[in-house]
């Protein structure tokens, strides 16, 4: 009885709060119908100059299909090189495509021009994807016969057959919502009611600190419940994408997870004095958990030392599993081990929370 009544004075705080209720709600909302559009890693809008010094019907068609080209912005033409190296020193250009002379000729001949394609490789990733791309379109003017290959060659993607990075990124943000809502609230929580002095009332009296302490996970755990929903249904109804797998399974990784990142703020709390060392000390181990769970890049394409960090990463077992579950339909057999993982970190997590809790009686 003594844990029903402290889990409604927790719900009691939260509702009494006039900004926590609305970031509840509001928060994933915003996420969900936000990010799905801007978190995209698909590379377009090249911006693309050309240096024509061929100048015939040829070079002028391979200038044409540039144009076409959903991926690219083209940016005119320049005299010379230098001209156009400086259009990307001015950042107007990412590419800078030299067709050389005597292009039309050696087509014609059936020899292999060199075409000098020059990318602003600042950021590697548009460098490298912008070449690609226009690589591609040389060889299939210069080559037809490569063209021709690559038609009798058929592709088929799995789980995600019309590439919709959306389906990739949603389960993600699963992870991110998760992670803020049920993470950053409960480390505010306890040096919160230090600051306030109402903890005082609380070590006087005979509650235990394991009762304390579960009354203070509970709540999140339901407001775990409800923010996944949340997703799940905007998922549907402004995307059109829904889980290929079981529900069931998806509220059962919501609910490992907030055990542990539950558990995880409630020990920061305990061992912090302010609301501000609260935060700071959650946002290092939150950025550190983000970047290294494999949520943006794939984990394989770390140094080994970095990857040997996801065993001890319960946001890496977390978006694995979840991707497994949403985007190909995976059961409980594929997962057991991300589960077994995640409910043992989130375990010690919450016996940690519970022994660091000083009570004073």
């Amino acid at each position: 009885m003594t844990l029903k009544y402290l889990i409604q004075k927790e719900f009691t705080q939260i509702r009494r709060n006039a900004f926590l209720p609305k970031l509840i709600v509001v928060f994933p909302i915003m996420i969900m119908c936000v990010m799905p559009w801007v978190m995209n890693m698909e590379v377009k809008n090249i911006k693309v100059t050309v240096v024509d010094n061929d100048r015939s019907s040829l070079s002028q068609q391979l200038v044409h299909s540039i144009e076409a080209s959903n991926y690219f912005i083209f940016k005119g033409q320049q005299p010379t090189y230098q001209a156009a190296l400086g259009e990307i020193e001015k950042s107007r250009a990412d590419v800078v495509m030299v067709i050389p002379q005597h292009y039309s000729r050696d087509v014609t001949l059936g020899n292999q021009p060199q075409v000098l394609i020059a990318a602003n490789a600042v950021n590697g990733t548009k460098g490298s994807m912008g070449s690609a791309y226009l690589t591609q379109i040389v060889t299939a003017r210069v080559n037809p016969d490569v063209t021709a290959m690559q038609s009798r060659v058929s592709t088929l993607f799995l789980y995600n057959k019309n590439l919709n990075f959306k389906l990739f990124m949603i389960p993600a943000l699963f992870a991110i919502v998760m992670m803020l809502m049920t993470g950053f609230l409960p480390a505010l929580n306890i040096v919160g009611e230090k600051e306030a002095g109402t903890i005082e009332q609380i070590n006087v009296t005979p509650v235990s600190k394991w009762s304390f302490i579960l009354a203070k996970l509970i709540p999140y755990w339901i407001i775990a419940m409800f923010v996944i929903t949340v997703c799940l249904l905007l998922a549907w109804a402004v995307y059109g994408i829904t889980s290929a797998g079981p529900l069931l399974l998806i509220y059962l990784l919501a609910l490992l997870l907030a055990l542990f990142w539950s558990s995880f703020g409630l020990m920061i709390s305990n061992y912090s004095d302010t609301m501000q060392q609260a935060i700071f000390v959650m946002w290092f181990f939150v950025v550190m958990m983000l970047l290294l769970s494999g949520l943006f890049t794939p984990t394989r394409s770390m140094p080994s030392w970095a990857y040997a960090t996801t065993y001890v990463n319960p946001m890496s077992y977390f978006v694995d599993a979840i991707r497994t579950v949403f985007i190909r339909g995976g059961g409980l057999s594929e997962i057991w081990h991300q589960v077994l993982a995640l409910l043992g970190i989130g375990t010690i997590m919450g016996a940690w929370a519970i022994l660091s809790y000083k009570k004073n009686s």
